[in-house]
């Protein structure tokens, strides 16, 4: 009897882990404020106002930065719900593996400094490169960042130059990366050689791994 004991207090566990998780749905907006439904309940909610313990932090009316226990989440009116609370399956978090997309290129979710955002991969990159907008919504000081300037087809373009925390991809996490910051908004952040040059990357027609050296 003592497996199944065993066996039943793991699954008490594991179920206890998912009744605390929540989930959210961003349904849409009334007024100024986004209208959130957490586990069922729906609540009109203002930026900085928190609800049944999800924090807004971010909403123009269509996309949305939520907070739950000290851990942030992109939102769009509409999209599949969102269960805030479940840590992600962790790996060895040694290789990335990514599919080139439309274009041929190669793009994947991650996070810089614990809070999400999409990349895409440029070797020609010397930094990792994110627009302000962003670099503001990740709460980056610019305050003191020392400034430089970086060459596009349009000429010289002034830059903050920061060192990131951590940034992540899927489950490979480096700290103390360097970046720019440019002034227009950017897509999706590249994902330069800053970070790319302490991996070892190969590539096999539409598929590129990176993996830790």
């Amino acid at each position: 009897m003592k497996p199944l004991r065993t066996a039943a207090a793991a699954l008490l566990l594991v179920l206890t882990g998912v009744a605390q998780a929540q989930l959210v749905v961003l349904s849409g907006r009334m007024g100024e404020r986004a209208l959130l439904v957490v586990d069922g309940q729906p609540y009109t909610v203002a930026v900085g106002q928190t609800v049944a313990g999800v924090k807004l932090l971010r909403w123009d009316g269509e996309v949305a930065q939520v907070e739950r226990a000290g851990r942030s989440y992109p939102m769009r009116v509409g999209e599949t719900p969102v269960l805030l609370g479940v840590a992600p399956p962790r790996t060895a978090g040694r290789e990335i593996v990514l599919t080139a997309g439309s274009g041929g290129h190669f793009t994947a979710g991650g996070s810089i400094n614990g809070k999400q955002v999409r990349f895409m991969v440029d070797t020609g990159a010397t930094l990792v490169s994110l627009g302000k907008d962003d670099a503001d919504r990740l709460g980056i000081d610019l305050s003191s960042a020392r400034r430089g300037t970086t060459q596009t087809a349009n000429g010289p373009v002034p830059v903050w130059l920061v060192t990131l925390n951590t940034v992540r991809v899927g489950e490979v996490e480096l700290a103390n990366v360097g970046a720019a910051v440019v002034p227009q908004p950017m897509p999706m952040v590249l994902l330069g050689n800053s970070f790319l040059s302490r991996l070892q990357m190969k590539r096999e027609n539409d598929v590129m791994r990176l993996e830790l050296r």
